[in-house]
């Protein structure tokens, strides 16, 4: 899955971690929010979306306002489980520590990725290898910011998972010592070595070996479907697909045809037709999976009759809603109901 840097599909966790230490630092919102184009009011707004341009401006923005040696550390460990939602909660039900590493490397797209991140086994050690991404490579301080803060949330969120005296063996960083910020060493309990291979943070691999005191196995499956379908909606939300998307949410009963969105987005219907296809997408199977979506959204949560739904959807009538909503799903929208 490839998600473009301009792309709005991610959540604000980070840039409302970089925003509220910056805040208590006394820093202005209006100098935090500089160029980055975002109301003030969705900075913690759970349906805002952001894109990795606005995380990236915003983290250039506190490498200008704030002069905290630790700065970038301390805004990765003020990001806890609790802050990423069903994402984190997933990671306290994964039945044990090995399976929590591997949710985290699976659905790290969820989280605003603004590094690669790797975990590794061997028999004495474990360790997590993290890469900023392109897009931070080309200024050294970025990147360097990004790989502190990266560690900063990895430390925060293990000892969430495995409780308060976790630490590290050891972290590696590729660059050399710098003058402008650090690691805090008395809080991430371990040396720190520089101008090594890989940006790394290495511990004993028998830390996996203990119990998840939250884990639950019964839980556990149920969370993952949802994070699936997470990821699905990241899918939806990124290149053409995403902008198809967005026009067929502003009236999805009488959603504009394929040639008029093509006219829209000032493109030709083959190559628009060839854009979706490279994401793995259909126009018709673009619309069916909104509408499902959106029906489902409506017989959770509401109390609607079919009628009304298949009206909103676009239908003709509840009958045609009705044989529409068992091809996307397998259920009558009954059942929907009774779950």
């Amino acid at each position: 899955m490839t998600v473009g840097v301009s792309d709005r599909v991610y959540e604000t966790t980070k840039l409302g971690a970089v925003f509220d230490v910056l805040i208590s630092h006394g820093v202005a919102a209006d100098a935090i929010l500089r160029d980055v184009r975002i109301p003030l009011q969705d900075i913690h707004s759970p349906q805002a979306r952001i894109s990795l341009t606005q995380l990236i401006t915003v983290c250039q923005n506190a490498l200008r306002l704030s002069t905290d040696r630790n700065l970038p550390y301390r805004i990765g460990a003020s990001i806890h489980v609790s802050t990423y939602g069903m994402y984190g909660y997933a990671l306290l039900c994964c039945p044990d520590f090995r399976k929590a590493m591997e949710f985290a490397m699976r659905y790290h797209a969820l989280a605003a990725p603004l590094a690669t991140i790797d975990f590794r086994e061997d028999k004495a050690d474990a360790r997590w290898v993290i890469e900023p991404n392109l897009h931070a490579m080309g200024d050294s301080a970025l990147c360097r910011f990004v790989t502190e803060m990266q560690i900063g949330i990895h430390i925060s969120l293990m000892r969430d998972i495995m409780g308060p005296t976790f630490a590290p063996s050891e972290i590696t960083l590729t660059y050399p010592q710098a003058s402008d910020f650090e690691l805090p060493r008395n809080h991430i309990g371990c040396p720190v070595r520089f101008d090594q291979p890989v940006n790394q943070i290495v511990f004993q691999s028998k830390w996996l070996d203990q119990l998840a005191g939250l884990g639950n196995k019964t839980t556990y499956p149920t969370i993952v479907a949802l994070c699936d379908d997470l990821l699905g909606d990241l899918t939806l939300r990124i290149g053409i697909a995403g902008k198809i998307r967005t026009v067929l949410l502003r009236d999805i009963a009488n959603p504009p045809t394929f040639e008029a969105i093509a006219k829209l987005l000032g493109v030709n219907e083959r190559s628009l037709r060839r854009q979706l296809r490279q994401q793995g997408f259909s126009f018709r199977g673009l619309r069916d999976e909104l509408r499902r979506q959106i029906a489902l959204k409506y017989l959770r949560s509401t109390s609607l009759a079919n009628e009304d739904i298949a009206l909103a959807l676009g239908f003709s009538d509840a009958a045609n809603f009705r044989r529409a909503f068992h091809r996307w799903t397998n259920k009558a929208p009954s059942e929907i109901r009774g779950e």
